[in-house]
């Protein structure tokens, strides 16, 4: 059998249709049984950059001419780095690995930086780093944002006390069930309702229109991976942001994203980035949208969409299991960590700021930094620090990656930190597991100076995808 490159590694190298994808793997078949994979994926990405120059290719020439017709130029702009990077403060650097803090230093790099910061809890990621923030001059960055896009943490108090934990642990139990779906595909087994399905941004755009169906079956559902749903107990300090009184109660977190429709935005327009915006290799997940352009506008509208059809899951998650047992909401707090926001730097300079696993921490806003499933998470009140660009981190970062975790531990270790911790667990795999991840109390020690601590949440019973 002669060479064959899959198809989803065509689409990320740029090749975002199914005519170029069609005609590069007719050629590879038939023209390059004795070449390696590595030189045909580098000639693909030399006919994207410069198909003038293959367009009398007697081997590619035809692919050329799909990207440069009639000999044209095609439309994008080549960009080199800067020499030297951006300063950026780094938050708990000493025990944040190498490779996230120089993906860090080639994101301060991008000829459209403008400030940076790396949060406590920042790991390696996928162009960005995880716990990465990152403002950038009229632009934005699509793998900057994440293909999970609006992925968030929502928390809601919930009007009883702790003691109804261990009381109803049964029926929380079975309300966790039959009230939240994990995994790739389906959603809810009973109808789903938000007003987020009846945006016009559906109806018209002709990409979107072809995602609606899905965003219908998966709404209110969780993915796979880390996202979860669980009941706790959270304790409220004095002069707590939700002004209710200090005690503990029950309450309800949440973990997730905006599904197949973010996940389908994000790579559809990062093609498109790519295509239009040229960087060298090292740099290619940093491809961006000019904010002026047609395709930057029209990801700007798809991300914001995703965000908000993202939230609207939490809220039906939250819906449903306080439905389900007949529980009342006293007040919710919720934000991505996922996204793209127009901001004005300290100098007055409106940007671009991405955060790709980071909170927003702008003074008096509050948000959610969880642990693990049997560490605390913390309710928090961001102080605007500048040098974070008003940022914090989104929990505590994992300390080793999920192929690591399956390596060093079992099912029957997992079981154990959970009983000892006291928390029961629905679905979940030794990925996940509490060890796998960094101290929360430590990365809540390296941003003091970012955020307020206004109470502690505490996992009980919770619910992941099992892997």
């Amino acid at each position: 059998m002669g060479l064959q490159i899959q198809p989803k590694i065509l689409s990320k190298i740029g090749y975002t249709n199914n005519v170029s994808r069609s005609l590069a793997i007719n050629i590879i078949s038939k023209h390059c049984k004795h070449d390696t994979k590595e030189n045909v994926i580098q000639t693909l990405e030399q006919i994207l950059e410069t198909p003038q120059t293959f367009l009398n290719d007697e081997v590619w020439g035809k692919l050329a001419n799909h990207f440069c017709p009639q000999g044209e130029t095609k439309a994008f702009s080549v960009y080199e780095l800067k020499e030297k990077a951006l300063a950026f403060k780094t938050y708990g650097g000493k025990y944040i690995e190498s490779v996230a803090k120089q993906q860090m230093e080639l994101a301060m790099r991008l000829p459209v930086s403008l400030a940076g910061a790396l949060m406590a809890d920042a790991h390696t990621g996928y162009g960005l780093p995880i716990g990465g923030v990152l403002a950038v001059d009229n632009a934005v960055i699509p793998y900057a944002v994440g293909v999970d896009i609006g992925c968030r943490m929502t928390l809601s108090v919930l009007d009883e006390k702790p003691a109804f934990l261990s009381r109803y642990a049964f029926q929380l139990k079975e309300a966790l069930k039959a009230n939240t779906h994990f995994g790739m595909e389906g959603g809810i087994p009973f109808e789903q309702e938000h007003e987020v399905l009846e945006r016009p941004e559906f109806r018209t755009d002709a990409f979107l229109k072809n995602l609606h169906g899905k965003a219908v079956r998966q709404l209110g559902s969780s993915g796979g991976g880390n996202h979860f749903v669980e009941w706790g107990e959270l304790e409220l300090f004095e002069k707590n942001v939700f002004d209710l009184p200090a005690g503990k109660y029950t309450a309800l977190l949440s973990h997730s994203g905006s599904r197949g429709l973010g996940t389908e935005i994000a790579r559809h327009y990062s093609a498109i980035a790519r295509e239009q915006c040229r960087l060298p290799r090292e740099a290619g997940h940093f491809a961006w949208l000019n904010m002026d352009s047609e395709a930057g506008q029209a990801y700007w509208m798809s991300m914001n969409l995703a965000g908000d059809y993202a939230q609207a899951c939490h809220e039906r998650i939250h819906i449903n299991l306080t439905k389900a047992l007949g529980l009342k909401i006293r007040t919710t707090v919720g934000n991505h960590h996922n996204f793209a926001w127009k901001e004005t730097l300290n100098d007055g300079k409106e940007a671009i700021v991405h955060r790709k696993g980071a909170t927003p921490a702008h003074t008096g806003e509050p948000g959610i930094v969880p642990g693990s499933m049997t560490t605390p998470g913390y309710l928090v009140v961001g102080k605007g620090n500048v040098q974070s660009l008003h940022s914090a981190s989104h929990g505590a970062g994992r300390a080793m990656s999920r192929q690591k975790a399956k390596e060093n531990f079992t099912q029957s270790a997992l079981k154990k930190m959970l009983s000892a911790a006291g928390v029961q667990l629905i679905g979940g795999s030794v990925e996940e597991a509490p060890l796998a991840y960094k101290d929360i109390e430590r990365v809540m020690d390296f941003q003091q100076e970012l955020v307020d601590i206004h109470g502690k949440f505490m996992p009980r019973i919770v619910r992941m995808n099992k892997e």
